[in-house]
């Protein structure tokens, strides 16, 4: 019998962001475009692209979500999106705007940082390198 409905979780680095069952259809973005996914769909799987996430279910309808880059990958019933970031809501306009504040707050956050690692990595392979002399 053809299954009605998938179950969907959606992870991140340090967490189960959402665990919905009676998923009736999901739409995803990819570097190719934008595909659905319904119940009875063949397994797949796909690299995400930064966007929208669409989850249409039973009890709560259209719920939206932005991601970030990740994979999505379905097998059975079972549907697994693994993203670094998520932010949830049903209005788009509240969703851009938590996505602008906390996206472009991490991005600052993650330049920072690479900048620290840079200075790390280069007084390493300094110090390396005057052993090397001596």
């Amino acid at each position: 019998m053809p299954s009605t409905s998938m179950h969907l979780k959606i992870l991140l680095p340090s967490q189960v962001y959402a665990d919905k069952s009676e998923v009736l259809r999901i739409v995803a973005e990819t570097a190719g475009g934008s595909f659905g996914l319904l119940p009875n769909r063949l397994d797949c799987a796909a690299a995400l692209t930064p966007g929208i996430l669409i989850v249409e279910t039973k009890s709560d309808g259209e719920v939206y979500v932005a991601i970030d880059q990740g994979v999505l990958v379905k097998a059975g019933s079972e549907v697994l999106v693994s993203v670094r970031r998520a932010i949830g809501g049903n209005d788009l306009g509240t969703l851009r705007d938590a996505v602008e504040k906390q996206f472009l707050t991490l991005d600052e956050q993650e330049k920072s940082m690479r900048s620290v690692m840079v200075k790390l990595e280069a007084g390493l392979l300094h110090r390396l390198a005057s052993l090397q002399g001596a």
